[in-house]
């Protein structure tokens, strides 16, 4: 999926794309064991590229750059050059196992990927882009879906709980719709998953980390859903396997949600990290898991088999990757809420429903009515279709598409003076700029004067507007202070 991304990214948008796979190729892992001046990486990976590499047109892509680390402490030399741009794409456990000589602090900029979410799966499954506008409008605006599109969705959404979103099992599902092959494709995900455990985890952790990764389902299923480590052991103490839990996230195969003492922000403040809900980072690989035939009954429109831990499982999927901190409330008083959100500044209280009776829910209206907890929104994904109502918003399930994070501006400048408006502000870059330009060609011009053809000219010098000059450019600053 990630090299495919880059690939198709990369064609897009440069002149030039090339990429070196440092586990097919031994040679490109070579271009890295001597020097790593720029000048000499860059000469060897033009050799091996057997093509013109062009100087701010071209894209190299670094795939599996875990099995080079002499790579990422070449990078920084590579980017300090500038000539060309880079990708690095890898395992996830590698990047952070593998010794690295120097890391390229400050020349790395890290993006997670994510299992596709439901919108690229509807998009992969061929609905067009005039339908998906049509239901983010529903859900900007708060009005209904029409019921054959909203059918049609849910049936998708059916699909995308059991297929998941690993795209070798997504594109095996496109273009053969049969659900064995699916399964068989999940199957041997799961197969490099515990692979990867041999491989990479310390080998006392082994053990610990296959026993959490298998009992994921299990513990889902339970009535709390909370994850019990003596589950496990009867002996199991937190402590002891909290480096597997980690290991585990740290993979990107599980995803944690952490209890929190009050739904309110900030939620990291408030979490409670020995209680717990451990979600698996793709649905289609948790039902694959252990669930043994729920795909034909969910495929069915059956909804009552289960539904409650993977729908849950299936929103905590979506919410992590539209930008979300898990976190969920409980406690005896006011009982279970299934997330709690950290919306911005905001909170907001989500309850996931899988049967006809969304409406009743007794925990998320205890919460509503405590004066120190005033949420920002109430949301119930559910079965149904939009409705706001006593000020609670029911979304259907796939909705969960376009709940997301808000979108970080792209400038963060303090609001100072003439530095509120971002365009004034880079006008006044570029006029620094061009000052400072102005003053390095003075000072060059002091440097030749020792020259033989140089001759002094004598010529009047205000110095009053020279101040008044330099003044006005600090005006700005000095009005504020």
């Amino acid at each position: 999926g990630k090299t495919t991304v880059v690939r198709e990214f990369g064609k897009a948008e440069y002149d030039c794309f090339v990429e070196f796979n440092f586990i097919l190729d031994a040679n490109a892992r070579a271009a890295f064991d001597g020097k790593l001046d720029a000048d000499t990486i860059v000469e060897n990976l033009s050799a091996l590229a057997r093509k013109p590499l062009a100087p701010g047109k071209t894209l190299i892509l670094l795939d599996e750059i875990q099995e080079c680390p002499n790579a990422r402490t070449a990078i920084k030399f590579l980017v300090e050059d500038g000539r060309f741009d880079y990708v690095e794409t890898g395992s996830l456990l590698g990047v952070k196992n593998k010794k690295v000589p120097s890391y390229p602090v400050g020349f790395e900029e890290l993006y997670a990927m994510y299992p596709m979410d439901f919108e690229e799966f509807l998009v992969a499954s061929g609905v067009q882009e005039p339908t998906l506008a049509l239901l983010r409008d529903c859900y900007g605006s708060e009005k209904p879906v029409p019921a054959v599109i909203q059918d049609t969705i849910e049936r998708l959404f059916y699909s995308y709980i059991i297929v998941g979103g690993m795209p070798d099992v997504v594109q095996t599902y496109v273009n053969t719709h049969d659900i064995g092959q699916v399964l068989a494709v999940q199957q041997e995900l799961l197969a490099l998953y515990r692979q990867d455990i041999t491989q990479y985890a310390e080998p006392n952790d082994r053990p610990k980390i296959r026993a959490i990764f298998d009992s994921i389902p299990a513990q889902l299923n339970d009535k709390n859903r909370r994850f019990l480590v003596n589950s496990l052991r009867p002996t199991a103490r937190l402590e002891r396997y909290a480096d597997s839990f980690n290991w585990l996230v740290d993979a990107g195969v599980a995803l944690p949600c952490y209890n929190v003492t009050e739904p309110k922000a900030p939620l990291k403040l408030n979490e409670k990290r020995n209680l717990f809900k451990l979600f698996a980072a793709d649905t289609g690989l948790l039902c694959a898991l252990s669930m043994d035939s729920i795909q034909f009954s969910i495929l069915q429109g059956d909804v009552s088999v289960n539904m409650g831990s993977i729908l849950e499982n299936v929103m905590a999927q979506m919410f992590t990757a539209n930008g979300f901190s898990l976190h969920y409330f409980d406690t005896h008083k006011y009982g279970e809420l299934d997330f709690v959100l950290q919306n911005g500044t905001g909170i907001d209280l989500v309850e996931i429903k899988s049967g006809n009776d969304y409406k009743r829910h007794a925990a998320l209206d205890k919460i509503r009515q405590v004066t120190d907890w005033q949420a920002r929104r109430a949301l119930v994904f559910c079965k149904g279709n939009v409705q706001q109502e006593n000020g609670v918003l029911y979304l259907p399930w796939y909705m969960a598409m376009f709940y997301a994070q808000p979108t970080r501006p792209e400038g963060m400048i303090y609001q100072v003076g003439e530095y509120k408006d971002r365009d004034t502000y880079l006008r006044h870059c570029l006029k620094t700029t061009n000052d400072m330009e102005a003053l390095v060609k003075e000072i060059l011009s002091a440097a030749r004067m020792g020259g033989s053809d140089f001759h002094l000219e004598r010529t009047d010098l205000d110095i009053s507007q020279m101040l008044r000059k330099v003044c006005q450019q600090f005006r700005g600053r000095m009005e504020d202070k």
